[in-house]
């Protein structure tokens, strides 16, 4: 009788990505300005040489533009968030506290109405930031925000990290199928208020991440067994995993302080990722056993996590250019967004695959993956299978 119940409160079928919605704050700055928005905010332009070194960061980044929460007004109201390390960390997260769901609600908002379903339907919530920690949560503030039922089932993930987008999106897999008729929304937002400070000569890896990070959220709403009709679900998550690349212990280093998010990075983190992928890979389509796939029979869905990053991959896994065409078009006109960021390279894939009117959503390809990195060096994988269109 135990395994009768057990099995009738799990869904038949494998989780399903039913719909995508992004969202980004109005106020976005072209790359090739940004050195002198940036230096001028932090009241630092009699610096030359380090804004000359900034400009070149700027200018190979492989960004054209990036949206943030910040404005020059904001920044003029709290000058000591323009400081290098000033204490700032109240300021803040006053601001992030407000930011944060209300990005989530603009990107849920879009994801629910391509989804077509009352609100009521959602059951559970996974929410991931790396911007902002407060109690309740950024969770709970989304389920009012959108009108929720007060019974959803919420898990917070606070300072995982890039990679936590994936994370959401693996927790998500288990949630639909392991309690049937489970509709569950993912909501990543992230805004570059907590790393955002002043430039300093003895903190190189300061300037890697003010010429990287953008804001902006992604909500997907993942379910099993879709309702024939009135769902369209858009890929099949087949497999998901979570791994650590051997020897990276101190790759990507985030430590919250009075003066916010501080980053350190190693110098060999695209080189870590790159040498160590095809044995997670190997593994994930061994598992899903899905044929004999070649790299390049499948679509790519990688957070983009930096230039450096996509072509190594790119190199080491021989790679045509196009696989990465829908992460790089993410990184140029975003930057790297942290957990949400993969989750705008799926809703490109898809997007991409519509306008050329491809057989699949995956680009005309039927087999993919989704790969995002982060501190760890942890790897999430995910092997999707798209659909017809």
């Amino acid at each position: 009788m135990a395994t009768v119940a057990r099995t009738s409160q799990r869904s038949n079928g494998l989780a399903t990505v039913l719909a995508i919605g992004t969202a980004n704050p109005p106020n976005a700055i072209e790359q090739s300005f940004y050195p002198d928005f940036f230096f001028k905010a932090t009241n630092c332009d009699d610096q030359i040489e380090l804004k000359t070194k900034f400009q070149r960061i700027c200018d190979r980044s492989g960004i054209k533009k990036r949206h943030f929460v910040l404005t020059e007004d904001l920044l003029k109201e709290n000058a000591n968030l323009c400081t290098y390390r000033q204490p700032s960390l109240e300021a803040r997260q006053d601001i992030t506290i407000q930011a944060i769901p209300k990005l989530a609600h603009d990107a849920a908002v879009k994801a629910i109405e391509e989804w077509g379903q009352p609100r009521s339907s959602i059951t559970h919530i996974v929410f991931a930031t790396r911007s902002g920690v407060s109690m309740p949560g950024a969770d709970l503030i989304l389920t009012k925000l959108l009108g929720l039922r007060s019974s959803v089932k919420r898990v917070m993930l606070y300072h995982q990290g890039c990679f936590a987008g994936g994370s959401a999106m693996r927790m998500a897999k288990d949630m639909a199928e392991n309690n049937k008729g489970a509709r569950v929304l993912i909501a990543c937002s992230e805004t570059n208020v907590a790393t955002f400070r002043a430039p300093n000569e003895s903190h190189p890896d300061g300037l890697v991440v003010a010429a990287l990070f953008g804001d902006g959220a992604a909500a997907v709403i993942v379910g099993s067994d879709p309702i024939a009709e009135t769902e369209k679900p858009l890929f099949e998550i087949h497999f998901a995993s979570e791994n650590v690349v051997p020897k990276s212990d101190g790759a990507v280093v985030g430590h919250l302080s009075e003066a916010g998010l501080i980053y350190h990075l190693h110098k060999d983190v695209p080189g870590l990722i790159s040498k160590n992928l095809e044995s997670i890979l190997k593994d994930a389509v061994n598992i899903v056993n899905c044929g004999s796939v070649e790299w390049n029979d499948m679509f790519w869905a990688v957070h983009p996590g930096g230039r450096a990053i996509l072509d190594q991959v790119e190199r080491q896994l021989k790679l045509k250019a196009p696989k990465f065409q829908a992460t790089r078009d993410v990184l140029s006109t975003y930057g790297n967004m942290s957990s949400a960021c993969v989750l705008f390279v799926l809703d490109q894939i898809r997007k991409r695959s519509q306008e050329l009117k491809l057989s699949t959503t995956g680009e005309g390809c039927e087999w993919g993956f989704l790969l995002a990195f982060g501190p760890g060096l942890t790897v999430e994988t995910l092997v999707l299978r798209s659909v017809m269109q």
